[in-house]
């Protein structure tokens, strides 16, 4: 096992608290090495995670701020 799906398994995912209690249509996101964030769908926990650069995460932020993404 390489040392980044380690760190997934081990790492603290969390949602947003605008997420609703449902927990349908959210994804779940976590602090991993290096200032790198991994996002991943709440539906399926044991799915693929994307592993973005502190750069992609900024960037990914603003879109979804400014509605570019909707």
């Amino acid at each position: 096992m390489d040392d980044l799906t380690q760190e997934l398994r081990n790492v603290s995912w969390r949602k947003s608290t605008l997420s609703g209690d449902d927990g349908s249509d959210c994804v779940e996101v976590a602090n991993l090495s290096n200032g790198r964030r991994g996002i991943r769908d709440s539906k399926d926990r044991n799915g693929p995670a994307l592993i973005l650069t502190p750069h992609q995460w900024t960037t990914f932020l603003n879109s979804v701020k400014n509605g570019d993404l909707a």
